[in-house]
């Protein structure tokens, strides 16, 4: 999100996957499982001491060669066998990824508070290194400690996140919901449906300006350059790195094939299912092949790995819904199938234009600037939340607290016993968590994919 290069890549990768594609309403970007396997590969390549950048360039030309192999041997026939199990523990934890780290860098802020005295008195910053500083910014980098019996913290930057991203939540969820309001005329109320996010953000940031309080902003590079001063576009094959570092890097390779692999098909199978009344067929071979090809471009530009985004898919298959417009009081809307643009054409027009939009953005560094990352972080949680919504992985899970009367009138409550439901949502719940341990346990880390 920081750099130009990134953006601009990510929407060259995002047209090129979607008009060559099979998956129309597939929304591709750096996904959560793929960027906690980054973070391990980087991890493993500082204690090594390997040039990073060098070392994933060769992981991701042996990733882009064992999808072609699964392309050419049909082996993309598989996902027959994902079970909703799978799809929903896969779903879920992304959407969690969202959650928490919308809340983990809310808390950063707090660390990165100013300081200020009351009545003139004494403060001072004590370092880590025993040295005393009153120098605020020094004394933020270097995480030391207030002493003194006149400091004050000021908490006013701190408090004004906290308002921003849960602010711009609140906003999009009840803006989302105008749809099925009793207020305003139809039309308005589906404009301010379909534009929650946006008017939320809008609403937000200018809150922030109006205010004036020194929030976070969005950081955004001036000129179209690499982010790190230390590499061109181009990234060596070896850099500093022994030779023998190309065969070895097949090994993290292999689960990051098995990572992108099912990242890829789990999302496409999701975005498929019968319920969602698609009628364009699938493309299954199709896209992994296209993201192979890509794949090894970005290997060589230094550049994030692009597949399909969960829970960005989910919410975009959400978005183009269409459902019946009168419906009896207290009768839900059917759900009618999604929005067409032309006979042969299902949605793929919308994934090229969000991918449009996302490259014009780099033209836009000057207004983005003034976005607080707070209220980002607010999309990230209204995305998460949305997401799970979606699951009935989560719905089973508010099954647990709900008494036998008030639970809803669905199939698999209507033919398993509720005892078998809970012990299945237990297991799936145990499942996901040791995902979630081996995901954040540094030593077995690189078992991720795996699991």
């Amino acid at each position: 999100m920081a750099a130009m290069e990134n953006l601009f890549s990510g929407a060259i990768c995002g047209i090129i996957y979607h008009l060559c594609s099979g998956q129309p309403l597939t929304i591709i970007g750096s996904t959560g499982p793929v960027l906690v396997f980054e973070t391990i590969v980087y991890d493993m390549c500082s204690e090594f001491g390997w040039d990073y950048l060098s070392f994933r360039t060769w992981i991701n030309f042996w990733t882009a060669f064992f999808l072609l192999i699964i392309t050419l041997t049909d082996s993309s026939a598989s996902v027959k066998y994902i079970t909703r199990f799978t799809e929903e523990s896969f779903a879920a934890l992304i959407a969690f990824i969202f959650i928490y780290e919308a809340f983990a860098k809310l808390l950063k802020i707090k660390d990165n508070l100013q300081i200020s005295t009351l009545g003139g008195g004494d403060c001072e910053c004590l370092l880590n290194d025993g040295n005393v500083t009153a120098n605020v910014s020094e004394c933020s980098i270097n995480s030391g400690t207030y002493v003194g019996d006149d400091c004050y913290v000021l908490y006013d930057k701190f408090l004004m996140s906290i308002i921003l991203m849960f602010g711009t939540f609140i906003l999009s969820i009840a803006l989302k919901k105008m749809r099925l309001s009793g207020y305003l005329p139809t039309r308005i109320r589906e404009v301010l449906s379909d534009f929650a996010v946006i008017i939320a953000i809008a609403l937000m940031t200018s809150a922030d300006i109006f205010v004036g309080i020194n929030t976070p902003k969005l950081t955004m590079p001036s000129t179209f350059t690499p982010t790190y001063s230390g590499r061109g576009w181009f990234i060596p094959p070896f850099g500093t790195n022994p030779y023998y570092t190309a065969a070895f890097a097949a090994i993290p390779a292999v689960l990051s094939c098995i990572l992108i692999f099912l990242d890829q098909q789990i999302t496409a199978v999701i975005v498929n299912r019968k319920e969602y009344k698609l009628k364009k067929g699938s493309g299954y071979h199709l896209d992994l092949f296209v993201l192979s090809i890509l794949i090894l471009i970005t290997g060589y530009l230094g550049l994030p790995i692009y597949v399909a985004a969960t829970v960005l898919s989910i919410n975009h298959v959400t978005s183009l819904k269409v459902e019946t417009e009168a419906s009896a009081p207290g009768e839900p809307q059917q759900f009618l199938g999604v929005r067409k643009v032309f006979e042969e054409i299902e949605q793929r027009l919308t994934g090229v234009m969000t991918f449009i939009l996302i490259g014009v953005s780099v033209f836009m560094s000057k207004i983005l600037c003034y976005i607080p990352m707070p209220v980002l972080y607010g999309v990230f949680l209204y995305m998460g939340i949305n997401a799970l919504g979606t699951l009935d992985f989560f719905e089973r899970i508010c099954l647990l607290l709900m008494p036998m009367k008030y639970q809803p009138d669905r199939q698999y409550i209507r033919h398993v016993p509720i005892k078998i439901i809970h012990f299945f949502t237990f297991f799936q719940i145990i499942c996901l968590g040791s995902l979630w341990a081996v995901k954040s346990i540094k030593k077995i880390s690189i078992l991720f994919p795996i699991m």
